[in-house]
């Protein structure tokens, strides 16, 4: 059998051998659902997207004789690294076939190279960023991934820990079902905050997207700065990211809640087009367009993207106004079957023992991983 040979992505054909191979190792997985080849090009692509505008990275595959077997990205986050005062490198975009040698390799590759950049320890899977997609599946394998999640085969966890890769934070999601029913405690004490003076929900609108999501960047900075592996996103994510999301963004679903006129939280939660995502294949074009039309009816889950809180503002009980909120929407327009919501961290027992007592089960987990370089 021939050896492993590890090559550094610097040509249009390395570029397109590296975005098409996960087609290759999902052939066998029935769950997992295609990215949009062109938005991935567009993720990698250090002119076109906001990430590279702090970061750098360096794309490798593996090639066994003239098979493509592996990639893997190396990746340094200068935002995160001076929030956080830390030496972290990331590893990302990860695909491989069961292939320990291959899985070693690419690893390797990718640990000289941030170390190379002065960094001490590396970690993942972040493609590129927790402020993107983040975590390797390791629990819920039987269920296709929602909107912006991660999905791969089981043996992934394997191959990384053989390659000296330790856990270092699980992240959860739940699921709410079609049965589901909101907990009269909960459905009673929303009602009493709504009824305060000065709490009022307000959503947004397409034409109101810019301003919006400048607000949304400012509360996100503010609710997640104390929680781990949190990296503030840039004024550019924060346009990219609405950019891409609002056109199938539903309004009823992206919302506000202010106090005293001040925004105090806001939420996101989008339909999971994930269905339609697979019908398109990884392409749009004009046969794209057509599965839209006709595959659209099969858009009937949600996913909890974004939801924050300012500091200042948790003691008011407003997650359970936003649970209450989103409930009587989801009632009201019935297409919609289920909702995942997450991901969160696993020892965020605040969150998380609300969002059982609410009546959610956990669904999936995903692991992400770390190794020291010292």
């Amino acid at each position: 059998m021939d050896g492993i040979e590890i090559i550094t992505v610097e040509g249009k054909s390395e570029l397109k051998a590296f975005i098409d191979l996960p087609w290759k190792i999902y052939a066998e997985y029935p769950k997992w659902v295609p990215p949009l080849k062109k938005e991935v090009r567009r993720m990698l692509d250090p002119l076109r997207h906001p990430f590279w505008e702090f970061s750098e990275r360096i794309l490798f595959l593996a090639r066994r004789g003239r098979e493509t077997v592996g990639r893997i990205a190396g990746i340094i986050d200068d935002h995160y690294n001076q929030f956080h005062n830390e030496k972290m490198g990331i590893w990302g975009f990860f695909e491989c076939a069961d292939d320990l040698e291959a899985a070693e390799a690419l690893f390797a590759s990718v640990e000289v190279w941030v170390h190379s950049k002065g960094m001490t320890f590396i970690r993942g899977p972040l493609n590129p960023s927790t402020n993107h997609e983040a975590g390797l599946l390791i629990q819920g394998f039987d269920v296709p991934p929602s909107l912006m999640m991660t999905y791969n085969p089981p043996y992934y966890a394997e191959l990384i820990e053989s390659c000296g890769y330790f856990k270092e934070k699980d992240l959860l999601a739940f699921l709410i079902d079609s049965n589901y029913k909101l907990p009269e405690w909960m459905d009673r004490l929303a009602g009493k905050i709504a009824g305060k003076k000065g709490v009022r929900i307000t959503h947004f609108h397409p034409k109101d997207a810019d301003p919006a999501f400048i607000l949304i960047r400012q509360i996100y900075n503010d609710a997640w700065s104390d929680n781990w592996g949190f990296v503030p996103l840039s004024e550019n994510e924060m346009q990219d990211i609405g950019k891409s999301v609002i056109e199938f963004t539903d309004p009823d679903m992206a919302f506000f809640i202010y106090v005293e006129d001040e925004p105090a939280a806001f939420c996101l939660v989008f339909p999971d087009i994930n269905p339609l995502l697979k019908r398109l294949n990884g392409r749009v074009g004009l046969l794209g367009v057509l599965k839209y039309f006709l595959y659209k009816k099969e858009i009937i889950g949600l996913r909890l993207f974004m939801f924050g809180i300012k500091e200042k503002y948790r003691q008011l009980g407003l997650p359970m106004l936003a649970f209450h909120h989103i409930y009587e929407v989801v009632r009201k327009k019935e297409k919609y079957r289920y909702m995942e919501m997450g991901w969160t961290l696993e020892d965020n027992e605040g969150i998380n023992s609300l969002i059982e007592e609410a009546g959610a089960k956990v669904s999936k987990k995903y692991r992400i991983f770390s190794k020291s370089l010292s």
